[in-house]
């Protein structure tokens, strides 16, 4: 018996000195990374012969630290902004309207970018909420509701009535494309539609268009509104998919019309989208087939995306100037966003008596009609955006920044 816990006295202490001695070395190693990088911040013509002796002995610090400074300068110029110039960008549109005229299924994959016009912020720009959040910078909130159609949706939408665009794939939940008046056969929202609600207990799944984000209670793996479905009585979800949620909705994300989409497709348009999260999708690409079989890409993005390399051509500019540019090498006019014309106000579903008071978000009106479409007039009060499928991004960025402080 003695023995034995003498035997667990001395396990306990091997393991407390192995712990330790652990912990000693991460600390030695920690000091020799701070020495080597103070040293290799100062000109060559300025360290001691102690700081020289220094690095030589620890050459594999040097090494991994000077890889790590490459890899930041990489990831910098990533992000980086280009602008191609005046002559340059005309230069690139014309090859691009050359190639809208000859393609029979151009496809059309959009991101934050076409949307920055209408004052949505993007993620991952100068301004974006990732990069603002990254640099410990406040997010502003935005009233999601005023935005209106971009020139870039119009041009789209004007682009499929000329049948030279069949189909759009949009990462954005804005509603946007929807207002624009783009028929909803020839779009596929991917990530969702703030606007959208769904009863999934009905079959088929009943859908519900509002005129306000719908998205104020839901999150990820949260998607109830807190209304209820008029026909079943069970509760709607928002049609949102969250990061890390995969979307499995048949509207208004329409994968099937995506895929579809891009095997017929022998042409694809990338709008203002850095592509990371488009790239996952494997069946967008046609990865399948040989290099020689795919869609032409091309890319209208100020940033780099990891499809640059594959671009047949890569333009460097906001999608509304390049978009005006286009429309003119085409000799099509760009219909101007009418509000009264906008299609969400034939789409919408009235809330039910008891549900007048389910939501704070300001409601979309249309002109000169700013009282009478409010559910409630004492709601039109101006409110930051918070939680819902945007706000979430500053709650996710947030989180994020806690743990690695």
């Amino acid at each position: 018996m003695a023995e034995e816990q003498d035997a667990g006295v001395s396990s306990r202490t091997q393991r407390k000195a192995l712990s330790k001695a652990k912990i000693l070395q991460r600390e030695s190693e920690r000091e020799v990374f701070r020495l080597v990088g103070r040293v290799l911040k100062k000109p060559e013509s300025q360290r001691s012969e102690e700081e020289a002796a220094a690095l030589l002995l620890h050459r594999d610090t040097v090494e991994e630290l000077c890889k790590r400074q490459v890899r930041r300068n990489v990831l910098k110029r990533k992000q980086e902004e280009v602008f191609d110039g005046v002559d340059e960008l005309k230069n690139k549109v014309r090859q691009l309207a050359v190639a809208v005229k000859q393609a029979s299924h151009l496809v059309v994959y959009t991101g934050a970018g076409i949307s920055t016009a209408a004052s949505i912020p993007d993620y991952r720009g100068p301004n974006g909420v990732w990069t603002q959040l990254q640099k410990g910078r406040a997010i502003s909130s935005s009233d999601l509701s005023k935005a209106e159609p971009t020139l870039t949706h119009m041009c789209i939408k004007m682009l499929h009535k000329e049948k030279l665009v069949k189909h759009v794939v949009s990462q954005n939940c804005d509603g946007l494309h929807l207002r624009s008046g783009l028929p909803r056969h020839a779009l596929s929202e991917l990530h969702g539609n703030m606007f959208i609600e769904v009863c999934t207990s009905c079959s088929p799944v009943r859908e519900y268009v509002r005129l306000f984000d719908v998205t104020e209670r839901t999150s990820l793996h949260r998607h109830g509104t807190g209304r209820k479905c008029s026909h079943c009585g069970a509760e709607l979800r928002d049609t949102i998919v969250h990061f890390g949620e995969r979307g499995t909705l048949e509207q208004p994300l329409n994968w099937r019309g995506a895929t579809e989409a891009a095997k017929m497709a022998d042409v694809i348009l990338c709008l203002g989208s850095s592509l990371k999260v488009l790239k996952k999708y494997t069946s967008l690409w046609c990865m399948n087939r040989p290099a020689s079989k795919r869609p032409k890409l091309y890319i209208v993005n100020l940033q780099w995306t990891p499809k640059d390399d594959l671009a047949v051509l890569k333009i460097h500019g906001k999608c509304d100037d390049v978009m005006r540019l286009l429309m003119e090498e085409l000799n099509l006019q760009i219909p101007a966003y009418n509000r009264a014309d906008d299609p969400i106000f034939t789409l919408a579903t009235p809330l039910q008596l008891e549900e007048v008071q389910s939501h704070s978000r300001e409601v979309v009106a249309p002109p000169n009609d700013q009282n009478d479409c409010s559910d409630d007039p004492e709601e039109q009060k101006p409110t930051s955006v918070q939680g819902g499928w945007f706000g979430r991004g500053y709650g996710k960025g947030r989180q994020k920044k806690k743990k690695v402080a």
